[in-house]
């Protein structure tokens, strides 16, 4: 395993930052680790990096343990914490190389993380100068120096307009076909976009550990449908392999089947038999968004 965490907690004086987590991540993969404010996510990162010390567990990184070996844990993993720390007075290489002199690095894998991170267009400028984007991209490249096999990247997208976050997405998602990435965001298309599997944690505690594509493959789905009057919710429970009606406003409801069949036809030709004119119908299947505002409200 790329990351292996058992029975980690974490208090600060008697507030639990986390609970008894545990977790592996395979090399290779894509994981995103999401929460709300103050679940417990950066606490977690900075443990992996051998920034804080846990409380009670054990974890290792590249085979390293984070307690006894946190030295060679430094060195194996490439980090970028939430608030990215640059020098804005220095220029790109300038700060990649004093960075590569750190890790030890020779100074030819400065070019190669430029062209790595697209920072070729903008390589001879001062990091004060450059965008948002553009300075995710710097911090990006120093983690990605020293060659590390596990990327933990705590809100890399944090503050980006649309196209820069497509850009760092794209870069990501390019880094991770190489390199085991645990990255954290608030995002949920990101996650969607990038990951294999999402991590959500909710008050210091694992609440879900799932594969994308197995989210998709989930039987429950549900149906959108609207009406031109009002009908009464107990009258579409009657609808087969119904779990839930609700009325979501107006003459619109939203009906949750457990099911992989596709349940449309079926409120067709029910609307049709009851003589209700249907306005609008569409199929939602549980998405990240719905499973992590169920997990965490």
């Amino acid at each position: 395993m790329s990351i292996s965490v058992s029975n980690i907690s974490k208090l600060y004086n008697e507030q639990k930052a986390l609970d008894n987590i545990s977790f592996d991540i395979k090399q290779g993969e894509i994981v995103g680790f999401l929460g709300p404010n103050g679940a417990g996510k950066s606490t977690m990162m900075k443990i992996l990096t051998t920034y804080l010390n846990p409380t009670e567990g054990a974890a290792t990184v590249n085979s390293f343990d984070i307690n006894t070996q946190s030295t060679d844990v430094r060195k194996s993993v490439g980090y970028l914490p939430e608030h990215n720390p640059l020098y804005l007075e220095m220029y790109i290489r300038e700060y990649l190389d004093f960075n590569a002199k750190v890790y030890g690095c020779h100074t030819s894998r400065i070019e190669e993380v430029i062209q790595l991170t697209g920072l070729l267009p903008e390589a001879n400028k001062k990091i004060g100068q450059l965008s948002k984007g553009y300075r995710q991209r710097v911090g990006l490249a120093c983690a990605l120096l020293h060659d590390p096999q596990v990327l933990i990247l705590d809100e890399p997208t944090t503050g980006l307009d649309p196209n820069q976050l497509v850009e760092i997405r794209e870069l990501i998602t390019s880094i991770g076909k190489q390199k085991t990435v645990f990255l954290s965001t608030h995002i949920m298309q990101e996650v969607e976009a990038m990951c294999d599997r999402v991590l959500i944690i909710n008050k210091g505690k694992i609440v879900a550990d799932k594969y994308l594509n197995d989210m998709i493959d989930e039987k429950e789905q549900i149906i959108e449908v609207e009406f031109d009057y009002r009908v009464e919710e107990a009258f579409l429970l009657q609808l087969p392999n119904v779990e839930t009606v609700k009325n979501t406003g107006g003459f619109l409801y939203q009906i949750t089947f457990n099911t992989t069949v596709d349940m449309r036809s079926a409120v067709f030709d029910f609307a049709h038999d009851n003589q209700l004119k249907i306005l609008q119908l569409s199929k939602k299947n549980k998405n990240l968004e719905s499973l992590f505002r169920e997990l965490t409200s």
